[in-house]
Protein backbone atom coordinates (compact mmCIF):
# COMPACT_ATOMS: atom_id res chain seq x y z
CA UNK A 1 0.00 0.00 0.00
CA UNK A 2 3.01 2.27 0.79
CA UNK A 3 4.62 1.72 -2.56
CA UNK A 4 1.16 2.72 -4.04
CA UNK A 5 0.87 6.15 -2.57
CA UNK A 6 4.24 6.94 -3.65
CA UNK A 7 3.97 5.63 -7.55
CA UNK A 8 1.20 6.16 -9.43
CA UNK A 9 0.44 3.62 -11.80
CA UNK A 10 -2.29 3.36 -14.46
CA UNK A 11 -6.06 1.94 -13.63
CA UNK A 12 -5.48 -0.83 -16.06
CA UNK A 13 -2.35 -1.85 -14.74
CA UNK A 14 -3.77 -2.01 -11.32
CA UNK A 15 -6.75 -4.36 -12.57
CA UNK A 16 -4.13 -6.27 -14.04
CA UNK A 17 -2.27 -6.73 -10.97
CA UNK A 18 -5.51 -6.76 -8.69
CA UNK A 19 -6.60 -9.81 -10.77
CA UNK A 20 -3.61 -11.82 -10.82
CA UNK A 21 -3.65 -11.89 -6.96
CA UNK A 22 -7.08 -12.74 -6.71
CA UNK A 23 -6.23 -15.95 -8.29
CA UNK A 24 -3.02 -16.40 -6.87
CA UNK A 25 -4.21 -17.39 -3.34
CA UNK A 26 -6.49 -16.61 -0.41
CA UNK A 27 -3.06 -14.67 1.31
CA UNK A 28 -3.32 -12.73 -1.92
CA UNK A 29 -6.85 -12.00 -1.72
CA UNK A 30 -6.68 -9.28 1.31
CA UNK A 31 -4.09 -7.36 -1.01
CA UNK A 32 -6.60 -7.26 -3.62
CA UNK A 33 -8.97 -5.79 -1.77
CA UNK A 34 -6.55 -3.06 -1.02
CA UNK A 35 -5.87 -2.30 -4.86
CA UNK A 36 -9.38 -2.68 -5.90
CA UNK A 37 -10.38 0.56 -2.63
CA UNK A 38 -7.39 2.28 -4.23
CA UNK A 39 -8.67 2.16 -7.65
CA UNK A 40 -12.38 3.01 -6.69
CA UNK A 41 -10.76 6.14 -4.67
CA UNK A 42 -9.02 7.39 -7.72
CA UNK A 43 -10.71 10.90 -9.54
CA UNK A 44 -11.99 9.56 -13.27
CA UNK A 45 -10.47 12.29 -15.41
CA UNK A 46 -11.91 13.00 -18.26
CA UNK A 47 -9.45 13.46 -21.21
CA UNK A 48 -9.71 15.96 -23.91
CA UNK A 49 -10.44 13.91 -26.59
CA UNK A 50 -13.81 12.94 -25.13
CA UNK A 51 -14.68 16.86 -25.05
CA UNK A 52 -16.68 17.94 -27.46
CA UNK A 53 -16.53 20.48 -30.07
CA UNK A 54 -18.59 23.62 -29.99
CA UNK A 55 -21.03 24.16 -31.93
CA UNK A 56 -19.83 26.93 -33.53
CA UNK A 57 -16.45 25.63 -34.39
CA UNK A 58 -18.14 22.94 -35.53
CA UNK A 59 -20.59 24.82 -37.69
CA UNK A 60 -17.41 26.94 -38.87
CA UNK A 61 -15.71 23.88 -39.80
CA UNK A 62 -18.36 22.40 -41.71
CA UNK A 63 -17.89 25.67 -43.99
CA UNK A 64 -14.47 25.53 -44.30
CA UNK A 65 -13.64 22.11 -45.00
CA UNK A 66 -15.80 19.92 -48.09
CA UNK A 67 -16.10 16.64 -46.00
CA UNK A 68 -17.33 16.87 -42.38
CA UNK A 69 -16.65 14.40 -40.19
CA UNK A 70 -12.75 14.45 -41.49
CA UNK A 71 -9.41 14.39 -39.49
CA UNK A 72 -8.52 17.74 -41.11
CA UNK A 73 -11.64 18.84 -39.91
CA UNK A 74 -11.73 17.57 -36.55
CA UNK A 75 -8.56 18.64 -35.76
CA UNK A 76 -9.46 22.09 -36.93
CA UNK A 77 -12.48 21.85 -34.81
CA UNK A 78 -10.27 21.00 -31.58
CA UNK A 79 -8.45 24.08 -31.78
CA UNK A 80 -11.16 26.41 -32.33
CA UNK A 81 -12.48 25.44 -29.46
CA UNK A 82 -9.39 25.40 -27.32
CA UNK A 83 -8.69 29.17 -28.37
CA UNK A 84 -11.92 30.36 -30.22
CA UNK A 85 -10.79 33.84 -30.74
CA UNK A 86 -8.19 32.69 -33.03
CA UNK A 87 -10.57 30.89 -35.98
CA UNK A 88 -13.47 32.43 -35.26
CA UNK A 89 -13.84 35.87 -36.58
CA UNK A 90 -16.77 37.97 -34.57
Amino acid sequence: MEMLKNKIMPKQKLKKISKQLKGASKLHAGQAKKIDGVISAMPIKKSSALKKISAACKAAAKRKFKVWPSAYASGWGVRCTRNPSKYLNK
